[in-house]
């Protein structure tokens, strides 16, 4: 009789980070629980879909209250049901945070893959949380010391962006599939994974790329839209950009960005995991960023970073260009995607070091997979096995 894995991913990064882990455990377990495509086509029993739970920031979350809501009922009753062996919680803190006790007092193990941001705000959520971990999945060299320090079982295993990307030698086959004209400038638009991302950046992020476009001979463009969008957003996206002349490309739940980056020399993208993916696959990111005005309040009175694009937390240092809130607007847009493409090389030498700093980590769900195997050869009987320290 296998055991029981309840797997937790909130975004469409942590669902293709969860599903390479699933991938791995392949007949080992029966894997139920919250997320998207990519972990639904490796065999996870959907409790709930990401898609109606996807949100950020005060306004947002309250208008997809109702899809949280449902979702957190129907785990929380499947955990009190099949008693799962053990948890693997990826990234989306609020809920996960929440959810972590649960498991813990039901006797389940909690793995937490891609630790809550405890460096850029709100480090007080570490004293309760580490509480109810058994182990945490870094995906950020840097957290690993910080993590150990407060008596946590923390492993930097890379990050996924490590696992998936292609080399330079894929190209020309990427460019072909996606139609982008020969020899051209090739500019990815991420528009982000969200649907209020999607609604409050793509109209200038086109019209940035458009200015760029008008003062050169040949750039070409293709508008990248997550599986995680709902259908209303992505319908909304899709009219926008091709009444804007731009083609739309719908990434693939499982492959994510990594068969389309190659083709690319400079993206426009939200900031989050797409920003690492582009500088690893030598996409030289422009990261832009707009939340509403509550969430802007907040993250000022707390954010504890002076950089949000992961690329530049890694390298300490704005290696690449930031546009936040006003100034990701078209006119910044279009000036600092043109100074990236006129200065392509230099940036192309901070990408190499965001790299090194990963470190040799090619397959870190091989890692969670590791970590995850021997909770998973008996089903939870009681009581947490570790007392709460």
């Amino acid at each position: 009789m296998t055991s029981g894995l309840l797997v937790v991913a909130g975004e469409a990064s942590g669902d293709r980070a969860a599903a390479a882990v699933v991938a791995k455990l392949r007949g080992r377990c029966q894997a139920f629980g919250m997320g998207g495509g990519a972990l639904q086509r490796e065999g996870l029993e959907l409790l709930a879909d990401l898609r109606t739970t996807t949100a950020l920031g005060v306004t947002e979350v309250a208008r997809r209250a109702y899809g949280v809501g449902a979702a957190w009922r129907r785990l929380r009753a499947a955990i009190k049901k099949r008693r799962p062996s053990a948890a693997l919680l990826v990234n989306y803190t609020e809920f996960n945070a929440r959810l972590a006790p649960i498991l813990w007092s039901e006797g389940a193990r909690v793995l937490w893959y891609g630790a809550p941001q405890i460096w850029a705000w709100r480090a007080g959520r570490a004293e309760p949380l580490r509480r109810h971990l058994d182990r945490l999945a870094l995906m950020l060299p840097f957290e690993e010391p910080l993590w150990r320090g407060l008596g946590v079982d923390a492993h930097y295993v890379g990050h996924p962006a490590l696992e998936d990307r292609r080399g330079p030698e894929h190209r020309v086959a990427a460019r072909e599939l996606l139609g982008l004209t020969p020899f051209a400038w090739a500019i990815a638009i991420l528009p982000g994974s969200r649907p209020h991302e999607v609604r409050r950046l793509l109209e200038p992020m086109l019209s940035g790329y458009e200015a760029v476009r008008g003062d050169r001979a040949s750039v070409d463009a293709r508008v990248m839209l997550a599986a995680s969008l709902d259908d209303r957003t992505r319908a909304w996206a899709k009219d926008l950009a091709r009444a804007r002349g731009v083609d739309v490309v719908d990434v693939d739940p499982r492959a994510g960005l990594a068969y389309a980056l190659p083709a690319f020399d400079a993206a426009l993208c939200a900031s989050g995991t797409a920003s690492l993916e582009c500088a690893l696959a030598r996409v030289v990111p422009v990261v832009c960023y707009r939340v509403g005005w509550a969430a802007e309040l907040g993250a000022r009175a707390l954010l504890r970073t002076k950089h949000v694009a992961l690329p530049n937390v890694l390298l300490g240092r704005e290696a690449f260009p930031e546009l936040l809130q006003r100034r990701a607007a078209a006119d910044h847009i279009a000036d600092e995607l043109a100074r990236v493409l006129d200065e392509r090389d230099t940036f192309l030498a901070a990408c190499a070091e965001v790299e090194q700093l990963l470190g040799d980590h090619p397959c870190p769900s091989r890692e969670v997979a590791r970590m995850l195997e021997p909770w998973l050869a008996a089903p939870a009987i009681g009581p947490h096995p570790r007392t709460a320290c």
